[in-house]
């Protein structure tokens, strides 16, 4: 792995352009279109595309699609994985999923940052005579035992306790303690999760 790639895994500032990095997303990207264009059913072309893209992942993945994954070598999915519709990673740091999470609709894991003065964000000439970005990143972890609702973002740097339910339209861009309710823009953690919870203490 050259050492531009490891500058960004580790969060450090690093080039995207680089033949490394740019194999890695176009070989990405075109597993994304490949199992973009499966059906339901084609479970052996599905699992096929998965290991691919995520060579690192546990049993019971299941994408609905469609998806745009970034890297996917960088991110790890637990058992029992689950995303719905419009599924999008960008994995520029590592992305670590616990066991029995569950994804809504249009559920973004955003891990790359940008200088905030245009000066150092817009691309500049580098040292070796390219046209070039500087980036860098944090890395995103998710617990067991969470549930994403639709349209939720969460932002590089955090980590989502196990057990959490983030609600629709969240946007995270702070840790969550466990078992917490999670909602807003900013996300707010509003309480625990509870016994008081199931299903068995609402009327129906």
């Amino acid at each position: 792995m050259e050492e531009n790639t490891k500058n960004m895994l580790a969060g450090r500032p690093y080039r995207p352009d680089t033949d490394e990095l740019s194999g890695f997303s176009s070989r990405a990207h075109r597993l994304c279109r490949d199992y973009n264009l499966t059906c339901d059913d084609d479970h052996l072309e599905r699992k096929m595309i998965i290991d691919k893209l995520f060579p690192d992942h546990g049993q019971g993945v299941y994408l609905q699609g469609p998806i745009q994954i970034d890297y996917g070598r960088f991110t790890h999915l637990g058992d029992n994985f689950y995303a719905n519709f419009n599924f999008t990673v960008l994995d520029t740091c590592p992305v670590n999923i616990g066991n029995n999470v569950m994804c809504g609709p249009n559920v973004t894991l955003a891990t790359p940052l940008h200088p905030l003065t245009y000066q150092q964000r817009n691309s500049r000439m580098q040292d070796d005579g390219k046209i070039a970005d500087i980036e860098y990143g944090a890395p995103i972890t998710i617990g067991d035992n969470c549930w994403l609702a639709s349209n939720v973002t969460v932002c590089a740097g955090v980590t989502i306790g196990s057990g959490c339910v983030i609600g629709a339209g969240a946007v995270v861009t702070k840790d969550m303690p466990d078992d917490s309710l999670v909602l807003g823009v900013p996300a707010k953690a509003v309480r625990k999760i509870t016994a008081d919870d199931r299903l068995d203490n609402y009327p129906y």
